[in-house]
């Protein structure tokens, strides 16, 4: 009976999971993200080590390599120190982040957040969280600890909180996921607590959260828009890239760990695409500056995404596409207007006697507001994919931070104010619509 009772409980384990605390659930669910990244890293780069690819390189220095790809994939800055031919060092820091390798981290603990909510009552969150984030940072440490060499020096202070900002992020978004709203997320009722407010500041707070996501969707189908564009060159150019790989010779394996790291590098691009065309524009190092008004391109490294540089006759009508960003401020004005949160609208049409003046003055500001928070999501956007590769000229990669956010917000501002302004005739009435059943 005793043993009966032992194999029944032991399958119970087994199928729920072995009860432990929060905070230790929470660490044991991002260290498996944290290994299971790393496994994604190490087993490419031993499959090239065992095919020749590393000459003269020993077993614990490619594990080293491992560590600092692995950093490097959060964000982590490197210190490189490389000699050269007459005794002196190259010295620099490479801080150019694949935004599409850090996408498996982030989606990881995206993973880990929503396993974290689902055993956690809402005020008990935090100690998942907490367990969680010190885990993964002591992971980073102890990393960033191990993989240092005489050519690459890697600070312990970021390499235990930078790849927090990836994980944290997943983590955090993965849990509101499984809550269902922020606000369960952080154990306050959102809705009582709007009821305590007056009713004009529940209007002022419905149209500021509203210009709020018509910035974020103006901005990214101005993204999307721009990542269009990139996929276009893309194939336009296959040739050429296909010429690079033929002359760079690297083999079966060396093309496909050269195609990853490419893909790794296609959001990055894609940011960039969005600084070209808006009139921004980005560098592929110093003196090299590629936008739809002016391009100085120099010498550039043997890499096949870049044989899709825009070059020739394109250029000569590439501030056409200019026009874009204004696209995705028209999508977002016409959002605002299905919305239905025009209160700053109501409130110009009671205090200015003529309509004229007072939809004039409102979509105005209108295209400010969501034209400048547009500018602002550019300025996050265009700062997490620039970097440095360290050495020689590609000490500046990425967009113009000021300049894209400027170029933008203003694009963006002009196709909102078009997109409100259109959008009552692009947005049925539902009144109308009730009237003319009904006949």
């Amino acid at each position: 009976m005793n043993k009966q009772s032992l194999s029944e409980r032991a399958r119970t384990a087994l199928h729920e999971g072995i009860p432990m605390p929060l905070w230790l659930q929470g660490a044991f669910e991002l260290l498996q993200s944290a290994i299971i990244s790393a496994l994604l890293v190490v087993i490419p780069l031993v499959a090239v080590w065992f095919a020749g690819g590393f000459e003269d390189l020993a077993l614990d220095n490619l594990f080293r390599l491992c560590g600092q790809a692995w950093l490097l994939m959060h964000g982590v800055p490197l210190q490189m120190s490389i000699p050269d031919d007459g005794g002196a060092a190259l010295t620099g820091t490479l801080s150019l982040t694949p935004l599409g390798l850090a996408l498996v981290p982030f989606l990881l603990s995206w993973r880990a957040g929503r396993r974290i909510a689902r055993a956690s009552y809402t005020d008990q969150l935090w100690q998942g969280l907490a367990g969680a984030l010190g885990a993964y940072a002591l992971f980073g440490l102890f990393t960033g600890f191990a993989v240092p060499t005489d050519e690459v020096a890697v600070p312990l202070t970021a390499a235990g909180l930078i790849p927090l900002v990836v994980a944290g992020a997943g983590v955090v978004i993965g849990c509101r996921r499984e809550a269902g709203s922020w606000a369960r997320l952080v154990g306050v009722d959102l809705v009582d607590w709007i009821a305590t407010t007056s009713q004009h500041a529940r209007w002022a707070g419905s149209y500021a959260w509203a210009v709020i996501r018509a910035s974020v969707l103006g901005y990214f189908a101005a993204l999307a828009l721009a990542s269009l564009v990139l996929a276009i060159s893309l194939g336009a150019h296959w040739a050429e890239m296909s010429n690079v790989y033929q002359q760079l010779g690297t083999g079966v394996i060396g093309g496909i760990l050269l195609t990853v790291g490419q893909l790794g590098l296609i959001p990055n691009f894609a940011f960039y695409a969005l600084a070209w065309i808006s009139g921004g524009g980005f560098s592929l190092g110093v003196g090299s500056t590629l936008s739809t008004l002016e391009t100085t391109v120099g010498p550039l490294p043997a890499v096949p995404l870049l044989a899709a540089l825009p070059t020739g006759d394109v250029l000569a009508s590439a501030w056409m596409l200019m026009a874009l960003p204004v696209v995705g401020g028209f999508l977002a004005g016409w959002w605002f207007v299905r919305e239905g949160e025009d209160h700053l609208d109501d409130w110009c049409a009671l205090k200015v006697p003529y309509r004229w003046l007072s939809l004039a003055l409102s979509t105005l500001l209108l295209g400010a507001f969501v034209g400048a928070g547009a500018g602002v999501v550019s300025m996050v956007g265009s700062w997490i994919s620039m970097g440095s590769i360290g050495l020689g000229r590609l000490t500046e990669i990425g967009p113009d931070l000021w300049m894209t956010a400027a170029f933008v917000g203003a694009e963006v501002a002009v196709g909102t104010m078009l997109g409100s302004l259109s959008g009552p005739l692009l947005v049925p009435d539902p009144v109308l619509d009730d009237d003319s059943r009904r006949r």
